[in-house]
């Protein structure tokens, strides 16, 4: 737990580091499903493999959902938090493919801690997703997520 009072004093300083999340063909392939984006380079293996990529690759949009999940692993909550809400982003940049069979994790720096009043806390993270084993992370953002504190 992060006391409220105490959050100035972690601003610009890495917050938490997620466990690795393995993003395997059939996640993608039920991230496909779900959201009606069944392109091939992400759902046929086949003929993913005569593209650039050599094979599959997951959606940034699938790399982008499990920010919570690492989120949850990594950051601590404010004491008293009642309940967090996803605010935005102030930027977001997909900077390399995620192939299917890769294991993904989030790092995140606190980068802003607006009181807001009434309980309210809006936080800015940087979130930087690596690939285990690559140079280039797969995406980088600045996330806005809203915490309220009783």
């Amino acid at each position: 737990m992060t006391k409220p009072g105490d959050l100035q004093s972690l601003i610009g300083t890495e917050v938490g580091v997620s466990r690795w999340i393995e993003v395997d063909q059939a996640r993608i392939d039920a991230f496909a499903k779900i959201t009606e984006d069944e392109q091939f380079i992400h759902v046929d293996p086949e003929a993913a493999k005569a593209t650039p990529f050599g094979g599959t690759i997951a959606h940034g949009f699938l790399t982008l959902s499990l920010a919570s999940a690492m989120s949850y692993d990594a950051v601590a909550p404010l004491e008293g938090v009642v309940m967090g809400v996803n605010y935005g982003f102030d930027k977001l940049r997909f900077l390399a493919p995620v192939p299917a069979g890769s294991k993904i994790r989030g790092r995140f720096k606190l980068l802003s801690a607006e009181d807001k009043g009434g309980g309210r806390w809006l936080l800015k993270h940087e979130l930087t997703v690596e690939i285990d084993g690559a140079e280039k992370p797969a995406l980088i953002a600045e996330w806005l997520g809203m915490q309220v504190v009783a």
